[in-house]
C-alpha cells in the first residue's frame, strides 16, 4: 500500500479541496500519513494569493523531496497555474496539477506510476494544466466528511469576475463557476446523515453563485440557502466571505427569516477611504459599506460582522490612511484580518506608482491590529452575562480545569465546564468572565 501525505496552503476552498483529494487517495487504497512523515506521494495545494504564498509553496514541495527523494511530488492548484514556466525548471516537483484538474488526481497518478516503473534516471515532469481562463466546467469535487467532526466547509462556487487591482485570483482561478444546487443539496444531508451540525458555503466569489446559470437552471444564493435551510440535522447554517453589495434589504430580510442563519457576516472591506477604494477597482463606497452594516444590525440582534483590511496600497498618504481609521471605528467589527500590501506581478497595482515603504506598511498594520484588538475584546465582552448558544467541539484542559470548547452563533468561542457534555452537541449557557483574552466562559 503506497503512503500519501497532503499539505493544503490559503484559503477555506483550498482547504475543502484538500479534503477531497484526501477522500480521492483513501478511495484508491492509499494510506494518508502526516506530512512530516516519509510518504512515496506528498500533494501540496498551493496558494498564490501573495508573494508570501508563493514562497511557502515553494518552500513546502522542496521539503517534500528532501524527506523522501524517491517520492513523488505533486504541485496543485493557483501557483501551479500561475508560476507554471517557473515550476517546470523546479527539480522538486514531479507532477503539476492546476485548478480544475485536481479531480483527476487519482488517473494521473497511475498514469505516472505506469510510465515511470522500473526507471532510474530522472523521471519527466507530468504537466496538467488547462486555460483556466476560459472553462465554464465547475470542478466535480466532493466530500462525506472533514477533519472537523462538527462543522464543515461545503464549496459551492469557483471564479471570479472582479479583478480588484491587487489581485490574482482571476488569473488563478478563472471566471465564475457555480456548482449545481442539487449536487449541494446532496452533500449537505450526506454530511448532516453523517452528524455535522454545522455547515458554512465557501466559495472564491461566494456572492456570485448562480450567476452563471442558465435561465431554465436560475438559482442564486439566497435561493440555495432556503433549500439547505430545510435539511434535516443542519442546525446552523455560516456564510463565507461576501462582497457589501449582496446585502441588500430584501437579503438581509429573507437571511433575517431564517433561524439556522448564523448571525455572523464576513463583510470584505480593504480600505475606509473611497479614493483608495476606487484604485483597489472595489465596487461601492463606505457610504454603501457602511448601509450595508446598518441592514444586518437592523435585522439581527448584535451580528458580528468582520472584515479584511489591506495597508499600504499604492497611494495610500497619511490622510486616506487616517480615513480608514476612522471609518473602521466608527463600523465597530468584531474582527478585522489586516494585511500588508503585497506587490502581484501580473496585477494593475503592480505597476502603480507610489508604491508604499514596507517600513510604512509596518506601522500602519501595528496601529490597526492594535484597534482589531479592542473592538474584538469589547464585542466578545457584550456577550458576557447573555444566553449563549454553543456548539461543543474539543474537550481540553486550561488552569487545571476541563472544558469544552466551542462557538456560538455568532463565532465566539467560549469554554463550557466538561461535567457531563460530549462534543456536537448543542448547549445553553450563560458565560460570566473572560477566561483568556479570546475565551468566555
Amino acid at each position: 500500500m503506497r503512503k500519501a501525505a497532503l499539505h493544503n496552503l490559503g484559503c477555506k476552498v483550498n482547504a475543502y479541496e484538500s479534503e477531497a483529494m484526501a477522500q480521492l487517495l483513501r478511495q484508491a487504497g492509499y494510506e494518508l500519513v502526516s506530512f512530516r512523515e516519509r510518504a512515496d506521494v506528498y500533494v501540496v495545494n498551493t496558494c498564490s494569493v501573495t508573494n508570501m504564498a508563493d514562497r511557502k509553496s515553494r518552500q513546502m514541495l522542496h521539503r517534500a523531496k528532501k524527506k523522501n527523494p524517491s517520492a513523488v511530488v505533486v504541485a496543485v492548484g493557483c501557483y501551479v497555474q500561475s508560476a507554471a514556466e517557473e515550476l517546470k525548471q523546479d527539480l522538486a516537483v514531479d507532477i503539476m496539477i492546476g485548478n480544475n484538474k485536481k479531480q483527476d488526481l487519482i488517473p494521473i497518478l497511475e498514469a505516472y506510476f505506469r510510465q515511470n516503473l522500473g526507471k532510474t534516471e530522472k523521471r519527466e515532469l507530468s504537466e496538467h494544466l488547462i486555460e483556466i481562463g476560459d472553462t465554464k466546467e465547475y470542478e466535480a469535487l466532493h466530500i462525506s466528511g472533514t477533519a472537523d467532526h462538527t462543522r464543515a466547509f461545503i464549496k459551492i462556487q469557483d471564479g471570479c469576475n472582479q479583478f480588484c487591482s491587487y489581485c490574482i485570483i482571476p488569473y488563478t482561478r478563472g471566471r465564475v463557476r457555480s456548482r449545481l444546487f442539487q449536487e449541494v443539496e446532496q452533500e449537505a444531508a450526506t454530511l448532516a446523515a453523517a452528524g455535522y451540525r454545522e455547515i458554512v458555503l465557501t466559495g472564491i466569489h461566494l456572492s456570485s453563485y448562480g450567476m452563471d446559470f442558465l435561465d431554465s437552471e436560475k438559482e442564486n444564493l439566497l435561493g440555495l440557502i432556503r433549500r439547505l435551510h430545510q435539511i434535516e440535522g443542519i442546525s446552523r447554517i455560516r456564510l463565507g466571505s461576501l462582497e457589501p453589495r449582496i446585502m441588500t434589504e430584501d437579503f438581509v430580510s429573507a437571511l433575517a427569516k431564517l433561524p439556522k442563519i448564523c448571525p455572523h457576516f464576513h463583510l470584505s472591506l480593504q480600505s475606509g477611504c473611497d479614493e483608495t477604494l476606487k484604485r483597489m477597482n472595489r465596487h461601492y463606497t463606505t457610504e454603501e459599506y457602511a448601509h450595508c452594516c446598518h441592514l444586518l444590525r437592523s435585522a439581527f440582534t448584535n451580528p458580528a460582522i468582520t472584515t479584511d483590511v489591506i495597508v499600504g496600497f499604492p497611494g495610500e498618504n497619511e490622510a486616506e490612511f487616517a480615513q480608514t481609521k476612522i471609518f473602521l471605528q466608527q463600523i465597530g467589527f468584531y474582527e478585522m484580518h489586516i494585511f500588508k500590501y503585497s506587490l502581484r506581478s501580473g496585477t494593475r497595482a503592480a505597476q502603480m506608482s507610489d508604491q508604499i515603504p514596507e517600513s510604512i506598511k509596518t506601522i500602519r498594520s501595528e496601529e490597526l491590529l492594535a484597534i482589531e484588538k479592542a473592538m474584538s475584546m469589547k464585542y466578545r465582552q457584550s456577550a458576557l452575562n447573555t444566553l449563549q448558544e454553543v456548539l461543543l467541539e474539543e474537550e481540553m484542559s486550561m488552569n487545571g480545569n476541563s472544558y469544552f470548547i466551542g462557538h456560538t452563533r455568532e463565532y465566539i468561542k467560549i469554554a463550557v465546564p466538561s461535567r457531563n457534555h460530549q462534543p456536537n452537541i448543542l448547549v445553553e449557557v450563560i458565560p460570566k468572565k473572560m477566561l483568556t483574552d479570546e475565551i468566555l466562559v
